[in-house]
């Protein structure tokens, strides 16, 4: 019996049996009885053989039938096809869709396959497109295909086509594209791919002191190493038994096969030779053009089981079960497996945000202690019992903190506020600012020694000088008009021929559009803070007679300056949100505008945009709020208003007398947890929406049926600027945890909780919701790591001054050492202390509270003088209302705190930066040596090939002896 079938082993679906003694016809076997009406007598049967033999004439793959069954399901064709039109509702979509899948090729090969459909041809790169018909351009972009295919068979590599009657939609064709030896040799030759020769010698020995600790968190060996560790060079095709090629048709791992691939795609024209112009090629144009619709490598099987396809790999079922699945979140990670799978870039992200989040549980183990020590130290607080007490706090009447709709308060009405601030605002906080100095500087170091090791670990060494120029940007090589000599490779190179008049203007309009954003986030902010001003006296008004008090657990802890800094910075993380989404598309415009020559180059230049956008965009709020609120109020005699301008009613805002330190800590919560929780759910919920809605008619139908191309093609796009929008996130983060984490030392715990959740959500987004992305090479993590420093170097600036002119810190030890009363330093009285005094009688009418707006208690007879924050002589005094000499020594004590802190923080950094070498010493060592070998191994292959070249002509030498001058043997010199 001779069987032919669409889908082989136990999940086949549709078989066909033809011939043999027992069977004189075709029998086709089917799942007829998933179909209302259908059994499996003859006529069912020829019904499916008609739509089989129909299948089997559409596809372009020859197949062999047997001539029996053609002419069984001839003879029944009228009576099939009315068969079929009485299935109705869903069976009749599920018998369409059964017909189309059962076409059978001259191969036993499964839908779900990464392979041609003889079984041996690896599908590198899957091209997808619609044919709509009632597209006015339908014929253009057929002719462009047309050409563009011919020109990549040009090239060497092979098409394969799926019919649109085959796809789950019925109206998507896919191209299926297969790089064979040859090709992937030239290229592999061309990017200088560097592959094995030798298998590395050299015994590890990196065995850490009580390594045992850690065997939760690691993995099986075979998950964290599946490859031995090679030495390696760059491939060159004349030299192919230099390598270890085992099998040419596995030696490039799937990874570098979609690069090469994709290389090519990048470069190739879509318009005839005759009529081409520079600028008519690259696949990129192709999709913006809608000629295709996706270009992507295949992922190798479903995430959640193996294929049953011996011949692949399951990396991605293995990346999903140890990797990307929550409950591991312990675990640590199979980097090797990552950048094999999704190339080095990926790999380098992966390795990168781990070695952070590893570093976080460091500092946020400090954090935490230092905010035990605050908790156990509450009662011990002599400031905040002095405010909270009766007798102290709740005799000092302070003056209006508003125009006309604020009263006069008691100093205890804002007891919680000062007890939380406690919380943020100790010793303790002094202790964290230059431990996270430290941190900082550790962190960048010891990153730097793990990326060394990784860059020699993935062969990445040489990867910046000899790769980049072969990293130009098909947009830079289409504009390129002229070569020029290079200098140092003495060849010639693609050059833009760019006028002085075009590149200056092209500059002016980049940066003045950066400048122009960078002003609207100024104006937003500006509005804010006028928001904060105007609604300050509507809570200031409606809280008079404390009606939030009525709120249960909350509503004591509620006042006017927490309403309007938590509804203040709620709108400011709108506005944030809203501004990105703008700003990311002008900035990638712009960036494409400047023509950038290198992948790294377009990166690096969008990257410093980008930052510099979001550094004022996220920053700029708490800037404010930590270094410009309350420092230029003025005094009740002679209040300080927005824009200098006293009719614009806009007072501006002072601190509590518990400080601004608890403000700031606020805004930076909601801005910064508000961001995280925003990031996942954009990284996570809206993928999986997406790819869940688009699939949701292919649910319908059965796995097997459901091709490997369809169901990546359903899958989101990962494009080349998902890891941008990935380390941007990252590093706004290590912002708020760096720039200011003096005034919440928690922030180093909300960064790891969240990085722990975001190393899992980014691994499963990647493997289960996005289309495998295109391999690409990086050596490091680029221009962030820079940005990193620059941040690093102005978190001891902020941190010092956070805690100089934030926090009371100063203040406290300012009237601890010199202006405590009795002879041993003491804080009682400092609240008394730090409150100047100021008559009544003379507040101007316009900042006098409006009748009804002072509490019940106030009585103007018995209550003349009212108290404010800050150090000036009391009325009465020869400088009256000016500041006391205390004012200045607090002032000479702050600017001395900010030279010592950044002085010896400045010093600690730079002696540990220079007491950790950036490269490991086994690492230098592995390099020395690869290189060696590399020398070595190539003198002995040219010397053994030479050997061989002499002998071949040797033995070809067949000359008679009357004339021995005819053959001359070659001299083994040259």
């Amino acid at each position: 019996m001779n069987r032919i079938a669409g889908k082989p082993r136990d999940d086949s679906l549709i078989e066909v049996q033809c011939g043999g003694e027992d069977n004189n016809g075709c029998q086709l076997e089917s799942f007829a009885e998933e179909v209302p009406g259908n059994g499996h007598n003859g006529s069912e049967s020829s019904s499916s053989c008609v739509d089989l033999a129909v299948s089997l004439h559409s596809s372009r793959s020859s197949v062999s039938v047997c001539v029996e069954c053609e002419r069984e399901c001839s003879q029944h064709h009228n009576e099939s096809i009315h068969q079929l039109s009485s299935v109705s509702g869903i069976w009749r979509k599920r018998a369409l869709f059964l017909k189309y899948r059962s076409r059978v090729d001259k191969q036993q090969q499964s839908k779900d396959s990464v392979f041609f459909r003889d079984g041996v041809r690896r599908i590198d790169f899957v091209l997808s497109y619609y044919m709509d018909e009632k597209d006015k351009d339908a014929d253009k972009k057929q002719e462009r295909r047309k050409v563009y295919e011919a020109k990549l068979q040009e090239c060497g590599l092979e098409l394969e086509t799926e019919d649109k009657s085959e796809s789950e939609d019925g109206r998507t064709c896919y191209v299926k594209i297969h790089a064979p030896w040859e090709v992937l040799a030239t290229y592999a030759e061309i990017l200088k791919i560097k592959v094995p020769f030798k298998v590395n010698d050299i015994p590890d020995h990196r065995d850490m002191p009580l390594s045992w600790l850690c065997t939760p968190f690691r993995l099986p060996t075979h998950v964290m190493h599946p490859e031995p560790d090679f030495f390696t060079s760059p491939f060159d095709k004349s030299k192919v038994d230099f390598f270890l090629i085992d099998n040419k048709d596995t030696f490039f791992p799937p990874s570098t096969r979609n690069r090469i691939v994709y290389y090519i795609l990048s470069r190739c024209a879509y318009q005839n030779t005759a009529s081409q112009q520079n600028d008519k090629k690259g696949i990129k144009r192709l999709l913006n053009n809608g000629t295709y619709t996706a270009a992507f490598p295949l992922h190798d099987c479903r995430y959640w089981t193996q294929s049953r396809d011996p011949n692949c790999e399951n990396e991605r079922y293995s990346l999903y079960r140890y990797w990307a699945q929550f409950f591991r979140f312990y675990k640590e990670q199979p980097l090797d497996r990552i950048r094999n799978y999704y190339g080095e870039k990926i790999g380098i992200y992966f390795a990168w945000l781990g070695f952070y989040t590893e570093m976080l549980f460091y500092a946020a183990l400090v954090g935490l202690f230092c905010f035990i020590y605050a908790v156990t130290t509450y009662d011990q607080s002599v400031w905040s019992k002095e405010i909270c007490s009766e007798n102290i706090g709740g005799q000092i009447v302070m003056c209006p903190l508003c125009d006309k709709k604020c009263g006069y308060w008691k100093l205890n009405s804002t007891c919680n506020s000062t007890w939380q601030s406690h919380l943020f605002d100790n010793v303790g906080t002094v202790f964290f600012a230059v431990f996270m100095a430290i941190w900082v500087t550790l962190f960048l170091e010891l990153w730097k020694r793990r990326q060394a090791r990784l860059e020699y670990e993935w062969d990445l060494v040489d990867f910046e000088e000899e790769q980049q120029q072969l990293q130009l940007r098909p947009e830079y090589e289409i504009k390129c008009q002229k070569r020029r000599l290079n200098r140092i490779t003495q060849e010639m190179e693609l050059v833009l021929d760019r006028s002085t008049a075009d590149w200056v203007g092209k500059l002016c309009i980049c940066w003045s559009t950066v400048v122009l954003w960078i002003a609207l986030i100024i104006a937003s902010i500006i509005g804010v803070i006028a928001y904060r001003l105007a609604v300050y006296a509507a809570f200031a008004s409606a809280m008079r007679d404390s009606p939030t008090n009525k709120i249960q657990l909350v509503g004591s802890v509620i006042t006017p300056q927490l309403a309007t800094s938590v509804t203040a910075s709620c709108i400011n993380f709108v506005i944030i949100m809203i501004l990105n989404f703008f700003y990311e598309r002008v900035a990638i415009w712009i960036t494409d505008l400047e023509i950038p020559k290198t992948h790294l180059e377009y990166e690096n230049r969008l990257t410093v945009k980008m930052f510099l956008f979001q550094f004022v965009n996220y920053y700029s709020s708490c800037f404010y709020v930590a270094f410009f609120k309350g420092k230029f109020v003025g005094y009740p005699g002679d209040y300080a208003y927005m824009f200098n301008n006293k009719w614009s009613g806009l007072r501006n805002e002072e601190c509590d007398p518990g400080g601004c330190l608890i403000e700031l800590t606020t805004q930076l919560v909601i801005v910064m947890t508000g961001k995280q929780a925003w990031g996942n759910i954009q990284e996570a919920l809206v993928p999986w929406m997406k790819n869940w809605w688009v699939s949701r008619s292919a649910r319908n139908h059965p796995e097997s049926l459901y091709s490997r191309w369809e169901q990546d093609h359903d899958l989101q796009n990962f494009s080349q600027l998902g890891l941008f929008y990935e380390y941007l996130e990252m590093v706004i983060q290590f912002g708020f945890i760096t720039l200011f984490v003096a005034s919440f030392p928690l922030a180093p715990l909300l960064a790891l909780l969240n990085n722990i959740l975001e190393v899992r959500v980014d691994a499963w987004k990647l493997t289960t919701q996005f289309r495998r992305p295109i391999a690409a090479k990086a050596h490091s993590i680029g221009a962030w790591e820079e940005i990193l420093h620059m941040i690093a170097v102005f978190s001891v600036v902020t941190n010092a001054f956070i805690v100089a002119f934030t926090s009371d810190m100063i203040p406290r030890l300012v009237y601890l050492y010199a202006y405590h009363p009795g002879n041993e330093p003491t804080m009682q009285g400092y609240i008394n202390n730090s409150l100047s005094i100021f008559n009544i009688s003379q507040i101007p009418m316009d900042n006098q509270p409006e009748a009804g707006e002072n509490p019940g208690w106030f009585n103007s007879s018995d209550i003349t003088t009212c108290r404010y924050r800050d150090y000036r002589y009391p009325p009465g005094h020869e400088k009256e209302y000016s500041h006391t000499m205390q004012f200045w020594h607090i002032i000479a004590a702050k600017l001395a705190f900010i030279i010592i802190m950044e002085h010896v923080a400045f010093l600690v950094k730079f002696f540990v930066a220079w007491l950790i070498p950036d490269v490991p010493s086994d690492v230098k060592a592995r390099v020395r040596r690869e290189r060696y070998l590399i020398q070595e191994y190539l003198q002995k292959y040219e010397l053994e090939k030479l050997k061989v070249q002499l002998s071949v002509n040797n033995g070809a030498c067949t000359c008679d002896a009357p004339h021995p001058t005819a053959c001359t043997p070659v001299d083994p010199r040259l």
